[in-house]
């Protein structure tokens, strides 16, 4: 039975990394939203998995994954529960849990790259923060963008196994987090990511490969790709790239 991928249709957002993890592993999943409301998809039948009264363990938001009984919420859980399933994570606890951290830092810098245009509240429009919106951009492009990005070079450059991969010696769900994270911020600061890969270049060729592996080749070149829009994560707006 495939998965169902419950996440907002029109935007990659977090649900992203879990597609990811998805399309790189081959795994047959459904991503809800995204289907007719008359073949019981569509964004119907997300509301009705946020909003089921039965569920005693509710999700708060999106994404979620399903898998038969089993209701999963928050990007990192899910990709700690489908890692072992889809061969994504190395079999020991301890890489288990390395790997586990690596994305929940990946999850705060994706969090961070948000923030840039939304500093004050999410529930305002940009255009009603842009002061703040500068300000914060600045601060991100500064500091904290080459100080996550500078930690992921260190990551691959103390791999007990070499610098191809953060755990271990094969693809794992943090590398494939890594891939989408340098995505969006080549979206978003086309100008200061630039600048700031320069100074990792174990980063920049671990995103190569990844976007070369035949599975994720072929899913950006599909129709399942989503492409980057102003209503995501990682928007474009010129004046925060500095």
């Amino acid at each position: 039975m495939p998965y169902q991928l419950h996440y907002w249709p029109g935007i990659q957002g977090r649900g992203e990394f879990v597609r990811l993890a998805l399309e790189a592993a081959g795994a047959p999943y459904v991503d809800v939203a995204r289907g007719e409301a008359s073949a019981g998809q569509g964004v119907p039948a997300l509301l009705q998995c946020l909003q089921d009264a039965s569920n005693t363990r509710p999700p708060f938001a999106c994404p979620v994954l399903v898998d038969g009984k089993k209701v999963i919420a928050q990007t990192a859980a899910i990709l700690l529960y489908l890692g072992p399933r889809l061969k994504l994570v190395g079999a020991s606890e301890t890489d288990r849990l390395w790997t586990h951290q690596i994305q929940l830092t990946i999850a705060d810098a994706v969090d961070q790259a948000h923030n840039t245009h939304h500093p004050v509240g999410s529930s305002l429009y940009y255009e009603d923060q842009k002061p703040e919106a500068e300000r914060a951009a600045k601060e991100f492009r500064s500091q904290r963008m080459p100080k996550f990005l500078g930690w992921l070079e260190t990551v691959l450059a103390r791999n007990p196994k070499g610098d191809r991969h953060l755990v271990g010696a094969r693809l794992s769900y943090a590398d494939l987090s890594l891939f989408q994270l340098v995505e969006g911020l080549r979206y978003a600061f086309p100008r200061a990511s630039g600048r700031a890969l320069k100074k990792t270049p174990r980063v920049l060729a671990l995103h190569e490969r990844v976007a070369q592996q035949r599975r994720v080749a072929a899913y950006l070149r599909s129709e399942r790709r989503i492409p980057f829009n102003e209503d995501g994560i990682f928007r474009r707006y010129p004046e925060l790239d500095g």
